[in-house]
């Protein structure tokens, strides 16, 4: 297989996914395809980029619902599905989370949510987006957090039906606080 920055991408999501955030390394994903790690800088400038190449390819897996759903239901299969999306890969919702603090990261994950709301004419849609995307990723963190802490046997139980339901009472929180937003037609 040819050196490439999509074979750099999948090699670094298989560590991830493998070994988690922790023991990435331009070494180990060097490893992986047989090359030196100076052979990877050609495709990929610098670790951080290696990060955001790896976020963008997880954002680019979640879907906006369609655009003829309620605004309220917009949001929440939004947020349900980019929770579902984070939650399939070790550890993706810290290393999104770092790459969009950066703005190192092409994919904008709230980008269709901020043109909805403003479609809908909801204030603040920059900052309503904002709330919703560091809910799910906060959310999502301590949930992947909890479950790797369990499983190296540090906690002594991990309840993931109940981590569902308050991901869910929050973002129904989150929703109908955003619905009080919406202008209403006379």
């Amino acid at each position: 297989m040819a050196l490439s920055r999509r074979a750099i991408v999948e090699a670094g999501l298989g560590i991830l996914d493998a070994y988690g955030l922790g023991d990435l390394s331009m070494r180990r994903v060097a490893d992986v395809l047989g090359v030196q790690a100076g052979a990877l800088y050609y495709h990929v400038p610098n670790k951080q980029s290696l990060l955001a190449a790896l976020g963008d390819e997880i954002l680019s897996e979640v879907s906006d619902p369609r655009p003829d759903e309620p605004v309220a239901d917009w949001l929440v299969e939004w947020a349900a599905t980019l929770r579902k999306v984070l939650l399939a890969r070790r550890d993706a919702a810290e290393l999104v989370a770092s790459s969009l603090a950066l703005g190192l990261g092409a994919v904008d994950p709230a980008a269709s949510g901020r043109e909805r709301l403003t479609m809908e004419g909801v204030e603040q849609p920059e900052a309503t987006m904002a709330a919703l995307l560091h809910f799910v990723l906060g959310h999502v963190v301590e949930e992947q957090t909890r479950a790797q802490m369990h499983s190296l046997g540090v906690l002594a139980d991990f309840d993931a039906a109940g981590s569902e339901a308050s991901f869910g009472w929050g973002l129904g929180l989150i929703v109908r606080g955003v619905k009080q937003t919406v202008p209403t037609t006379p």
